[in-house]
């Protein structure tokens, strides 16, 4: 049953970037906040030398893929001139009212081959009508305006955020489902993440995944991130109906989890994770270690995840040297690991696949990078890697991306023998990789 459930063509273009990038920018950039009040002034919006050119240029040169760009926050304001709205950077000094940063950031990142996506809060702060059912008609016309004057938007990201008993107004109902349908509409190859269907939050901001990392899990109710409640109605089950987050679940896909629901999806996770400890750009705030930043690295791309690494711009528009130095430390990583691949590795399956030797010219070797054609889904549930006939590595899921790294040995050979599988394995992709790459302990 599990085997069935494989990935749209939305989350296959984003399960194959693997490794992107946020800009939180707007009024809490110059106001030293990580939420706006909806009340600050448009006057606080001015840079004095916005380079979106460096921002992309730096984020290309540590390997990522795309970036998501905060168009509009909680506290409303919006960075392209919208028409919804004159709480906006068309009344902000920035080029006299004349600027777009939205336009700016998407013209970059087709200058470095970078896609381009957007987030946009469905909590508004500022906006008269949020509370009421206009408010979504209002949001579906800035989501539009976004999806349709900007070119290929790769990603819509979407938060479920809302403290609007603190404004003394009503809890707003988002229409989730028509902000996924508008989506898809207007930009057919779009991926939705957070409360969307495509791509589902870790369930922290620390850079922390599963052992097992599952895409196969009971069917959600995305926007609540809970799951739907069409499940077996044991004791155990009525516990996580309880919850307000299944999500940070500690297992979500394991055989015996699975057995207590009837329906299923496939839904990839996405760490969320800035380098520094703000979302914002502070002061006061330093970039985490490169070594810090590589292990979440290798937990979540290494870990058949993907990862998302915020990057915030100063006041001045642009971003801090010191974060600059570590995107260029943490791509020089990533490529020297690239660099490593050994090239003719012979590669030898058993009839049934799960036993699966590689041989090459003698060296030493201590990782390698395997994926499953999850076309035809996720299936190892337990591997071993041996050289000869020690055994190196033992690992659960691979899944789309899986980065085993063991101790270095010298050896002419290795073995992947898959122990536990639903149905027989499918195996895509495997690179042994010499000795030579960083490592993280």
């Amino acid at each position: 049953m599990y085997t069935s459930i494989v990935p749209n063509h939305r989350q296959l273009i984003i399960q194959e970037m693997k490794y992107y990038a946020f800009i939180h920018y707007g009024i809490n950039t110059f106001t030293d906040k990580e939420w706006g009040n909806g009340r600050e002034e448009e006057s606080l919006f001015n840079p004095k030398n916005q380079d979106t050119d460096q921002w992309c240029r730096a984020i290309a040169d540590a390997g990522m893929k795309g970036i998501i760009l905060t168009c509009k926050h909680h506290d409303g304001f919006c960075l392209w001139p919208t028409q919804t709205t004159e709480y906006s950077i068309k009344n902000s000094p920035y080029k006299n009212g004349e600027g777009d940063v939205v336009q700016e950031v998407a013209n970059s990142c087709k200058k470095y081959g970078l896609k381009f996506g957007v987030y946009l809060s469905p909590w508004d702060r500022n906006a008269d009508c949020y509370g009421t059912p206009e408010y979504n008609d209002f949001y579906i016309k800035q989501l539009t305006e976004l999806l349709t004057n900007y070119g290929e938007i790769f990603m819509l990201w979407l938060d479920g955020a809302c403290g609007a008993k603190e404004d003394g107004k009503p809890v707003q109902k988002y229409d989730f489902e028509r902000i996924w349908t508008t989506a898809i509409e207007l930009q057919p190859d779009i991926v939705m993440s957070g409360c969307a269907p495509d791509v589902r939050w870790i369930g922290n901001e620390s850079g922390k995944t599963r052992e097992s990392e599952w895409n196969v899990v009971p069917k959600f109710q995305y926007e609540q991130q809970n799951f739907v409640a069409n499940c077996q109605t044991d004791h155990d089950m009525k516990k996580f109906q309880q919850r307000c987050q299944d999500i940070m679940l500690p297992d979500m896909g394991s055989r015996e989890f699975l057995s207590h629901f009837d329906e299923f999806m496939w839904y990839p996770a996405e760490v969320d994770v800035s380098i520094r400890e703000g979302w914002f750009y502070h002061l006061t705030q330093s970039p985490k270690s490169l070594h810090h930043l590589m292990k979440i690295y290798y937990n979540s791309v290494g870990n058949n995840s993907l990862m998302l690494l915020n990057i915030p711009p100063d006041k001045n528009g642009l971003l801090d040297e010191r974060d600059i130095e570590r995107l260029r430390e943490m791509g020089q990583w990533i490529k020297k690991e690239d660099d490593l691949v050994i090239d003719n590795v012979k590669i030898e399956r058993s009839t049934d696949g799960f036993n699966i030797k590689m041989t090459f010219e003698k060296q030493s070797v201590d990782r390698i990078r395997i994926s499953e054609d999850t076309t035809k889904s996720q299936r190892v549930e337990c591997f071993f890697i041996y050289s000869d006939k020690n055994k190196i590595y033992e690992g659960t899921i691979i899944g789309f991306s899986k980065i085993a790294i063991f101790e270095p040995i010298v050896t002419d050979n290795l073995i992947i023998k898959i122990l536990e599988c639903r149905k027989e394995p499918y195996i895509e992709k495997i690179e042994v990789v010499a000795t030579g790459s960083y490592r993280v302990k």
